[in-house]
């Protein structure tokens, strides 16, 4: 399962986003892949991404399997469930 989080670096809510990425780390022992949309537009517009930050859970075929969008990001617990 492939993990990705989408956000832009120096906005109001990145420190926020990487403290959440620091934590979930720790916590868990697995790395979420970091994408910025600046620099892969192709992703973003393949899967309809269009607000920061999003979190996504990609199967093997790169089909989404969960995603969660916006500030409100989700608990570890609802994300590490994918990092298997």
């Amino acid at each position: 399962m492939r993990l990705v989080c989408v956000y832009r670096d120096n906005q109001d809510y990145s420190r926020t986003v990487s403290e959440w990425l620091e934590d979930f780390r720790r916590r868990t022992g697995h790395e979420i892949e970091v994408i910025d949309p600046d620099t892969a537009p192709g992703f973003c517009e393949a899967y309809d991404i269009v607000e920061y930050p999003t979190i996504m859970a990609l199967g093997e075929r790169g089909e989404v399997r969960a995603s969660w969008r916006g500030r409100n990001l989700p608990l570890i617990n609802e994300v590490s469930f994918y990092a298997i």
